[in-house]
């Protein structure tokens, strides 16, 4: 019997669409556990923390996992060569990381599939195929990065590169590997724990609080108009970080591998919420860090790669502040290889198949494990090539997650829309129309970034005509939408009553949505464009590094 037959005693609740048994059951959290026939009302503080306590980790391990290798990296870069004008990006990155992750929470808890083989299965192989395509190839790249920020912090603790790798990869392999989803939790949440170091580091540098305050809440573009690109690059990379593809595929299957079912919608968002906090608090610690180690230095905007910045911040605050933030940094690229491998991994077990739990010993589970050690051993081999251009690497991954974020979350939305899948908790009118203008402005920073790039002198003048031309295509496009999603609603109104015991029925059991005319051109358009700013940001990507 799953758990949703047990949320409502006296309802009949569809049979299940999980797809690996392992993942139905006792929750069984790092920090707590909630037996399957536990349908109780929660009453009082003490219920509503145990259960939060058992229910944390998702959202929590998401987003410290955001906060990785290539997020120092991006993060110091931006303190290092713009000081703190740059961190209005992350307040407007606030409420696109809650509105994207509780999609995806959703689609987990009610549909008990995970991501990939919900695009698969209601768009079809052509379009399933672009989604983990990209998926894979982005992780890949995403999780030699991690490798990367091991090696410079091993580097500057004395340690030897090789050994180093070795052994980070082992430990990496090792806690996926005990056939238990809670000592893997307990592990990743101890790690989560560790990148609380930021907040010392931050009040042993003291960088200006309320200089950083002001440039929180006043968007400013540093540089002159030929910076432009680069500006424009280094904001991309910002967003691919800060909200990056992978992050959907992992939240969705993780949220389904702990067994988190709709009736404890609540506590998840809470244990997302709690997760933003903290990766929000540990960007801006970083660009804070990074601007007041180096204002006034030669080495301002001159970034390099994360290990300079490690040196900027010990020639600062003394070797102990370089210590600090070499080890947060290990510490980080963990928790982020932790994270990607286990998104890439799920998402192939979904795929094909295979039996992809963390609840599972290797033996029952031998492809779901095989792809996930498979994934960190070649990334730590790729590192340790000698000559391996790591420095442009970790810049370029996160400014191609930033571009390809746009289709993943036209995807996304589209789930979130599809009533067979999630019935009575589809998308309300004002999550479609904020997620609808994220996807425009993603849109439009690439777009912008092309241009820079095809036109290195472009103005700021015609920079604002882009934006001006790219805002009134989005306020019609919006006009045109919300026109035909009112008369929908009209026609068919969303039936919201007794969704705490609403599962998404077996898959094979559903008709596959039809896609109009319309729809498959403009996601074929939108796919093409990608590819060209894609490619784009590369070359500009190989000239910044080159110094032209």
């Amino acid at each position: 019997m799953t758990e949703s037959t047990l949320t409502h005693p006296t309802a009949p609740a569809p049979s299940s669409a999980v797809l690996d048994d392992a993942r139905v059951g006792d929750i069984r959290g790092a920090l707590g556990t909630i037996k399957q026939d536990d349908t109780g009302e929660r009453r009082g503080l003490s219920a509503d923390l145990k259960t939060l306590l058992a229910i944390v980790g998702p959202g929590l391990i998401v987003m410290v996992g955001d906060n990785d290798a290539g997020a120092f990296a991006v993060y110091g870069q931006a303190g290092q060569n713009y000081g703190t004008a740059l961190l209005w990006t992350l307040l407007l990155l606030i409420p696109v990381l809650y509105v994207n992750q509780e999609m995806v929470l959703r689609l987990g808890a009610v549909t008990g599939v995970g991501h990939a083989r919900l695009i698969l299965e209601r768009f079809g192989k052509f379009w399933g195929a672009f989604s983990i395509i990209d998926l894979f190839l982005l992780n890949a790249l995403t999780l030699v990065t991690e490798f990367i920020g091991i090696t410079m912090a091993a580097d500057y603790l004395g340690l030897p590169k090789t050994a180093s790798v070795i052994l980070a990869t082992g430990i990496v392999i090792a806690s996926a590997f005990t056939g238990s989803f809670r000592r893997f939790e307990r592990i990743a949440l101890a790690l989560c724990a560790t990148s609380l170091l930021l907040v010392p580091l931050y009040f042993m540098i003291h960088p200006q609080t309320s200089q950083m305050a002001h440039d929180f809440v006043v968007p400013v573009i540093p540089g002159t108009s030929g910076e432009l690109a680069t500006v424009m690059l280094l904001i991309i990379g910002i967003v691919g970080t800060t909200v990056a593809p992978w992050q959907l595929f992992f939240q969705q299957s993780y949220i389904i591998d702990k067994r988190i079912t709709p009736r404890f919608m609540k506590y998840e968002k809470a244990d997302l919420w709690i997760g933003i906090a903290i990766v929000i608090i540990g960007a801006a610690a970083m660009m804070g860090l990074a601007a007041a180690a180096f204002a006034g230095t030669k080495g301002f905007g001159n970034f390099n790669d994360t290990a300079g910045l490690i040196t900027g911040i010990a020639a600062k605050a003394g070797k102990a502040a370089g210590v600090l933030f070499a080890i947060a940094l290990l510490d980080a690229s963990i928790i982020g290889a932790f994270a990607v491998s286990l998104s890439t991994a799920y998402a192939i077990g979904d795929v094909f198949g295979m039996k992809h739990s963390l609840h599972r010993r290797v033996k029952s589970a031998k492809g779901f494990y095989a792809v996930y050690a498979g994934l960190v051993a070649a990334a730590a081999t790729i590192v340790l090539i000698p000559g391996s251009p790591l420095g442009l690497l970790t810049q370029g991954v996160q400014t191609l997650a930033g571009v390809l974020l746009p289709s993943a979350t036209v995807f996304l939305l589209l789930l979130c829309n599809d009533k067979r899948v999630l019935g009575p908790w589809v998308n309300g009118p004002k999550t479609n129309a904020f997620t609808s203008a994220v996807v425009g402005v993603l849109v439009t920073l690439s777009i912008i970034l092309t241009a820079s790039v095809l036109f290195p002198d472009i103005s700021a003048g015609a920079i604002l005509d882009t934006m001006a031309g790219c805002g009134i295509t989005g306020v019609l496009a919006a006009g045109y939408a919300f026109t035909c999603r009112r008369t929908a609603a009209k026609e068919d109104p969303i039936d919201r009553t007794g969704r705490d015991n609403w599962r998404m029925p077996p898959l094979e059991t559903l008709t596959r949505p039809a896609m109009s005319t319309g729809r498959k051109i403009s996601m074929g358009a939108l796919r093409t464009y990608l590819l060209i700013a894609m490619v784009l940001a590369v070359i500009k990507i190989v000239q910044v590094a080159l110094g032209n």
